[in-house]
């Protein structure tokens, strides 16, 4: 896979050290995750490549500091408007104006560099340039509004967007969630005739037996949600947990558990009325934010400890999670079956799906898909309002509109067949 590269780096320095922890604090504030280790093998890296060859140079600090798929392009574009012109107003400029011309990722590309004028702009990144002048970017107004806004991704907004994507959270008006009782209640008409009223009443009729009817009565079907925490779903995890605590508060019987190495119950955190406290006791119960995961370990411990305290009443249980591990248990695909056969619906909520042409090549997600009732996506406020508006329509089974994966591409196959 070939990478861009700029076409020109300046000359070395013999500050070639600061040079790298300045471009580092640029790749931290636009939300890279850079540590203290990958800061040293990035400079040990660079004293012994040198700066003769940028190709080098430039693979060379991506293999230090470059940890996610999702980085690359971020990492890209920083590294070419860092060390493309050493001078800090200069890299303004070349910021302000547009560099990178790909039509097959234009809309990708612009959000970058949304996000890294934002960093150089509210960052403290021009302290460590004392002979050059502050540079103040207004970034208001730069949320952007309309369709554009809603179909954007959660891990590519800016800070400003994702508190207004919180606000628009929490105005969700979610639809609770019905199930049919075994009671019934008196009705005026229907096609249940209630014998007992009948017969009860006759006495009162001089023995004329008149129709009484009844129906059924529905309660609040249960909703269990599993959310993922580990790295690979840190752009996403801040989000869901909004979403869930909108939904705990709008629904009476909701149980939230996370998992990454461990299962962990969140219910009563999520209770609290205030988001911020909800937040920082979730993550106060929880030790393995942003580590591995193992969904097989995890969803077993679930059957076997939670099922029967939890999934009573034929619950509908959301499972937010990108299905990526490196262990991949031979028993997932048991336990999801298991998991599946408990509730009424299994609905998975995958944010890979943001790709038009995502394919389930990894062996973890092709061993889950076939135990889930519905694939949804939910990497965005669109992706986030069509579950809205459909969770009533999932319980049922047979309905048309909601199609798991593999529905769909049993469509696309036969659609290409047709033509």
């Amino acid at each position: 896979m070939t990478s861009s590269v700029p076409s020109a780096i300046p000359e070395v320095t013999p500050k070639l050290d600061q040079n790298i922890l300045l471009f580092v604090r640029l790749l931290r504030a636009v939300g890279m995750k850079v540590g203290p280790a990958n800061v040293v093998e990035a400079v040990e890296a660079a004293q012994l490549i040198g700066l003769a060859d940028k190709s080098i140079f430039f693979h060379g600090l991506s293999s230090c500091l470059v940890k996610t798929p999702q980085d690359r392009e971020i990492f890209r574009q920083a590294f070419f408007l860092f060390w493309q012109n050493p001078k800090f107003q200069e890299r303004m400029r070349d910021l302000l104006i547009p560099q990178f011309k790909n039509p097959h990722h234009e809309t990708e590309q612009d959000t970058l560099s949304q996000r890294l004028e934002d960093a150089l702009g509210n960052s403290d990144i021009p302290d460590l340039q004392s002979d050059t002048e502050t540079i103040e970017i207004d970034a208001s107004g730069t949320v952007s509004d309309g369709g554009f806004f809603q179909q954007k991704d959660f891990r590519m907004m800016t800070k400003q967007e994702i508190e207004t994507a919180v606000k628009a959270i929490k105005s969700l008006s979610l639809p609770l969630l019905k199930k049919p009782s075994r009671r019934y209640k008196p009705s005026l008409r229907g096609s249940n005739v209630d014998m007992r009223r009948c017969l009860r009443f006759a006495p009162k009729t001089f023995g004329h037996v008149l129709p009484h009817f009844k129906e059924r009565l529905c309660d609040d079907r249960p909703i269990v949600i599993l959310l993922d925490i580990s790295g690979s779903m840190d752009n996403y995890t801040r989000m869901m947990l909004h979403f869930m605590h909108t939904l705990t508060a709008q629904h009476g019987k909701v149980t939230s558990f996370i998992f990454g190495t461990h299962l962990t119950n969140i219910t009563r955190q999520l209770k609290t009325r205030d988001i911020d406290d909800a937040l920082k006791a979730v993550s106060e119960s929880a030790e393995d934010w942003s580590g591995g995961t193992h969904i097989a370990k995890n969803i077993e411990y679930f059957n076997r400890q939670w099922s029967r305290r939890v999934l009573s009443g034929r619950p509908l249980i959301l499972l937010i999670s990108d299905g990526l591990e490196k262990i991949h248990d031979a028993s997932l695909s048991f336990e999801m079956e298991r998991l599946q056969k408990s509730c009424k619906s299994l609905i998975w909520l995958n944010p890979l799906l943001r790709f038009t042409d995502f394919s389930p090549n990894s062996l973890s997600i092709q061993r889950m898909l076939k135990h889930v009732d519905a694939f949804l996506p939910i990497h965005s406020l669109s992706a986030m309002t069509e579950l809205v508006t459909s969770l009533s329509m999932l319980t049922q089974s047979n309905d048309p509109h909601i199609l798991s994966w593999q529905a769909k591409a049993r469509h696309i196959s036969k659609t290409r067949k047709a033509s």
